[in-house]
């Protein structure tokens, strides 16, 4: 049996890197996780996390639970509002963060509809190459991709692939690319976000998950716009990695190509992130039931 402490835990340290993150977002020791953690385990009889050098991560079973546990808190914490009344018009503030590209597709359609749903709602979009960095006072920040910050709580919203590809004049050019290793005979186009080093592209073969290479990537063109690098792609300037929401469209269109299919990337889930406080406010609460509905199939996976 499992109770709502439980379930808060594997929340927390399913958006935590390490158990000393997960301890700090429920203000309790690193060693009364590492216990409970045990102790449910034991309950359930699986394994939900493994211990790994560079921190924590979810098991398939834990990662099952975590989704369950996110959806069961969020009615939970949302009752309060539904006790005392709080619903029709909806008035006050609410302040999102977003990621520059998605933003301007996605989000502002999202906040479009929230608007017109609740025209009494004040709503404040920034959009933001580093949303986390200027999340200062945010309600919401939309992020994609692996959660690395401790102090926010996710919801998912939608899944969200990464692919690698190129034009259809470049893939021609290419010979002999039948794994990762290869990419070191051609021209990689790098992104680099929040001054990083040379970025590493992660590969794990779909036929075998356990296979998997890294790839630092060091090549003759990076920026730090994702709009550039897919721009650069497109005129056939080398290889990009690049999330399936901003890609798809080309895809279908023809207009990119996409190369080692047969290897996977590390997925870039869209999440929503809330403050760590108990509990949501009745603003944040419609806005993620605006985006999920608006998310829901991804538009980049239901395009004819």
């Amino acid at each position: 049996m499992l109770d709502l402490d439980d379930l808060r835990l594997i929340r927390a340290v399913g958006v935590s890197r390490s158990l000393a993150s997960a301890a700090q977002l429920l203000n309790l020791t690193p060693p009364a996780v590492t216990i409970r953690l045990q102790r449910m385990e034991e309950r359930l009889r699986i394994r939900l996390a493994v211990r790994k050098a560079k921190g924590i991560s979810l098991t398939e079973e834990g990662q099952r639970l975590h989704q369950e546990a996110v959806e069961i808190l969020e009615r939970v914490e949302a009752l309060p509002a539904h006790i005392s009344g709080e619903h029709g018009e909806v008035t006050g503030s609410l302040r999102v963060v977003a990621p520059f590209g998605f933003g301007r597709i996605h989000v502002s359609q999202i906040v479009r509809k929230l608007h017109l749903s609740h025209p009494g709602l004040e709503v404040s979009l920034h959009l933001s190459e580093s949303p986390l960095v200027n999340a200062a006072s945010a309600d919401v920040v939309i992020h994609i991709g692996e959660l690395k910050s401790s102090s926010w709580v996710g919801y998912p919203l939608a899944p969200n692939d990464r692919l690698l590809c190129a034009s259809p004049a470049y893939a021609k050019s290419i010979k002999g690319l039948n794994q990762p290793a290869d990419l070191v005979n051609y021209h990689c186009i790098c992104l680099r976000e929040n001054d990083e080093d040379l970025p590493r592209w992660r590969f794990s073969l779909k036929s075998d998950p356990k296979r998997t290479t890294v790839l630092r990537v060091s090549g003759k063109l990076s920026a730090n716009d994702g709009t550039v690098i897919t721009d650069w792609a497109l005129a056939g300037l080398g290889i990009v990695e690049r999330s399936e929401w901003d890609v798809a469209p080309l895809l279908a269109t023809g207009k990119l190509v996409r190369l080692l299919p047969d290897w996977n990337l590390p997925p870039a889930p869209v999440t929503a992130l809330l403050p760590s406080r108990t509990g949501m406010s009745i603003r944040q609460r419609i806005f993620l039931e605006t985006a999920r509905a608006f998310l829901n199939p991804a538009p980049w996976r239901s395009r004819g």
